[in-house]
């Protein structure tokens, strides 16, 4: 049976991720300082101004704009008669409320001393449910659209900044279609690249380049044959972009930012967030025991969702979904997790060493699939083998 899967990615440029990497930006900044901060950071940004919004509760003295700028103008933003990093900025940041702060400093557990171990003292910074997965189609155990999405979008970066292109300007969008059979994929259908450019660049040099340097050197050539369709600036022109082009906003690209559209997501953004918030660090936990499930081979493929009550340390639900691969069953499968894994917010900050300026990297190309991040560790998987 032969079935068709896309996913997307967007540049560092792309006015969205220019909110994201802002708000993560000045998260680091603020961790690097101050561990314990509570922060939820949002931007917004629309041709010449820039909006940081949300709250903060932090010993540190940040200066937010010039934090901005600085973002900014590594983007590449500072060309030409518009360079947004000139921007007007407002800031609209104030403290975390008390209502919120009061259950994430104790949760409901530790308030009625139904657990009084250190683990318990934290509280849900929120309700909702989070989801983690992992697969078998690349070595990262990440989807292969969104792999190779991701590597053409970080690709176009890397050529214009690297001054092979220099002719490309900080936004742009990468899609990829990939043909599968039997569950197994097969051949790259389609590729989409749309890249902003300057004025004196060809429609044809622009589609050639593509093609050779962007293209052929993220998709592997046993992928593609004579009838994978390319769609490179398929409108004809693109000068306009970032927030020139488009309004941008944190957290508009949670698909690009987990697994391209392959498993559930429950709608929380993450960038701006300190791990308190479980939308943040409930999805990485969910995919640091996704990921180890798999590579000890428990199955091939596996979505997990947990979900929280606000205040409350304990999750109120476990679900796996081993989508037919799993070698026990679901049931059996979620309460190996719940066995093995602490899922209480203090737990997940402790385990995966939350509380350090890490997230900026995040900003950009997803948050999950590459190494150095605590949450890709698969140093579970030797000792889940024993479930086998």
């Amino acid at each position: 049976m032969k079935k068709f899967f896309t996913s997307e990615s967007v540049t560092e440029g792309h006015p969205d991720k220019v909110c994201d990497n802002i708000s993560d930006g000045i998260l680091d900044a603020i961790l690097s300082v101050d561990p314990n901060a509570r922060a939820a950071i949002e931007c917004a940004a629309a041709f010449d101004t820039l909006l940081i919004m949300g709250e903060v509760t932090t010993t540190a003295n940040i200066d937010y704009e010039k934090k901005a700028r600085e973002i900014i103008k590594e983007i590449g933003y500072d060309f030409g008669s518009f360079a947004f990093d000139t921007c007007k900025i407002i800031t609209a940041i104030h403290a975390q409320s008390p209502d919120i702060a009061m259950g994430v400093d104790k949760s409901l557990e530790n308030k009625t001393a139904e657990e009084t171990d250190e683990a318990a003292q934290l509280g849900a910074g929120d309700q909702g449910m989070m989801f983690g997965y992992a697969c078998r189609e690349t070595k990262e155990l990440m989807p292969l659209t969104l792999s190779l999405s991701h590597r053409l979008a970080k690709r176009l970066t890397d050529v214009r900044k690297s001054g092979l292109l220099p002719y490309l300007r900080p936004d742009g969008k990468t899609q990829v279609t990939v043909e599968y059979e039997n569950g197994v994929a097969k051949r790259v259908d389609t590729v989409v690249v749309s890249t902003q450019h300057d004025a004196e660049v060809s429609q044809e040099q622009i589609r050639a380049d593509m093609k050779q340097y962007v293209i052929d050197e993220i998709i592997p050539a046993s992928l593609m044959d004579e009838n994978t369709k390319y769609f490179i600036n398929p409108t004809g022109r693109f000068e306009i972009g970032g927030p020139e082009g488009d309004s941008g906003l944190t957290g508009r690209k949670i698909i690009v930012d987990t697994y391209g559209g392959r498993c559930a997501h429950g709608g929380g953004a993450f960038s701006g967030k300190d791990p308190t918030k479980v939308d943040r660090s409930a999805a990485y936990f969910c995919r640091y025991i996704a990921k180890n499930l798999v590579a000890a081979g428990l199955a091939d493929e596996l979505e997990i969702q947990v979900a929280y009550a606000i205040g409350v340390a304990n999750p109120v639900s476990v679900f796996v979904d081993s989508h037919g691969t799993g070698k026990l069953d679901d049931e059996r499968l979620a309460e190996i997790v719940k066995a093995e894994f602490d899922l209480r917010p203090y737990a997940i900050i402790k385990t995966l060493n939350l509380r350090r300026p890490v997230f900026k990297k995040t900003a950009a190309y997803g948050h999950f699939g590459y190494k150095g991040f605590s949450w890709e560790q698969t140093d579970r998987a030797q000792d889940l083998k024993k479930y086998l």
